[in-house]
């Protein structure tokens, strides 16, 4: 247990932290696949919001058109303000194309949807769906530092788990890749990037007014983007962190679709982009170079640590996943993310309308197919 603070005010939880926080004025953001859907952890986080009573609940669902009927069903049977905005709809898609906003979807897409939605709430709070130890005080603990003053807040937790560290994404690559981007810029928002001790968390705050200001990316460097949307918006006096605990979440393999190696090439872009967009000019030559210097210092700190703890730690295992991580950085590609909503070609009303419009011809097709 420490109380060290960073650039950013970090709130810690020496054991009881149970903040009042203004949960009434708050919209939840839970984005969500067909996957998830009635699982163990996702039925924890839903019923785990009945008790904090939020303004209201968006679900952005990722799903093909024959799962999405029962995952509204399933979603009526929690006692919360649930709004479902099905992101795969032939209406909403219609929309988007139209507007030049359709391209690559993603969790970042979805979520960039529900911000539009639920902007319009004093504060928004997003989190994942598949925290296996989710608890009640994870909203308000993230709204906290909001109501006295700031406007972004994040949250942070440790990963560890079965024995062993988890969180690799974050521990072998964010991590090395801002000690090194640090060794060669004196740009303030590398410093800020390193002030957080979990920035690839799914769980982060705003107030309404910012998550309409943000720009955001379409896949899985939503996180690390939103905190260089906060940097640009913000700053550090705006920015809050929060204790959040230990988390329990899926884990994914280092190959294969989805997996951590492709996860690191957005992650790595997202990054370097904030970095850019912030006064920063990366040295890309040096830079994989430096990263493997400064993840091999880690993965010595890290099996030390794991041996200070009886924890297992495959050191190996962790270098191969370094030479992985490392082939993803570089310059970053076009810049495809999604608009602030406050310059947005389209509406959250026009977005809201087609998503419920799809969501109902969605369902009322499901229910037309006769019983065999």
């Amino acid at each position: 247990m420490e109380y060290v603070q960073e650039r950013v005010t970090t709130l810690h939880d020496f054991g009881d932290a149970a903040p009042e926080a203004p949960t009434d004025d708050a919209a939840v953001v839970v984005p969500m696949t067909e996957r998830e859907h009635a699982g163990l952890a996702a039925e924890r986080v839903l019923s785990a919001l009945e008790t904090v009573a939020p303004e209201r609940v968006v679900v952005p669902l990722r799903a093909s058109e024959e799962r999405v009927g029962s995952v509204a069903s399933w979603l009526e049977g929690f006692d919360l303000p649930l709004e479902l905005l099905w992101c795969d709809g032939p209406e909403l898609g219609a929309l988007l194309s139209a507007s030049g906003l359709n391209g690559t979807r993603g969790k970042g897409r979805d979520v960039w949807l529900a911000l539009g939605v639920a902007g319009d709430s004093d504060y928004v709070v997003v989190h994942d769906a598949d925290a296996k130890n989710y608890d009640a005080f994870h909203v308000p603990k993230l709204l906290f530092p909001l109501a006295h003053g700031h406007e972004f807040s994040k949250g942070y937790y440790a990963r560890v788990e079965n024995d062993r560290l988890y969180g690799r994404l974050f521990r072998l690559f964010y991590r090395p890749l801002v000690e090194a981007l640090d060794a060669d810029t004196d740009a303030a928002v590398v410093e800020y990037l390193d002030s957080f001790r979990y920035a690839l968390a799914g769980e982060f705050a705003t107030t309404g007014a910012l998550a309409r200001e943000m720009r955001v990316q379409r896949g899985w460097g939503l996180e690390v983007g939103t905190l260089g949307e906060a940097f640009r918006l913000v700053g550090s006096a705006g920015s809050a962190q929060v204790d959040l605990g230990v988390h329990e979440h899926d884990h994914r393999a280092v190959s294969g679709p989805s997996g951590l190696s492709d996860m690191s090439e957005q992650v790595a872009a997202a990054l370097l982009r904030a970095v850019e967009d912030n006064g920063g000019t990366p040295e890309y030559e040096t830079l994989p170079a430096r990263y493997r210097r400064a993840a091999e210092r880690l993965v010595d700190a890290y099996s030390l640590d794991s041996a200070f703890n009886d924890l297992e730690y495959d050191r190996s295992g962790e270098r191969e996943q370094v030479e992985t991580y490392a082939d993803a950085i570089a310059s970053p590609p076009e810049d495809t993310r999604l608009p602030a909503w406050q310059e947005a070609a389209i509406t959250p009303a026009e977005v809201a309308e087609a998503a419920a419009a799809d969501l109902d011809g969605a369902v009322e097709s499901v229910d037309a197919v006769p019983e065999r």
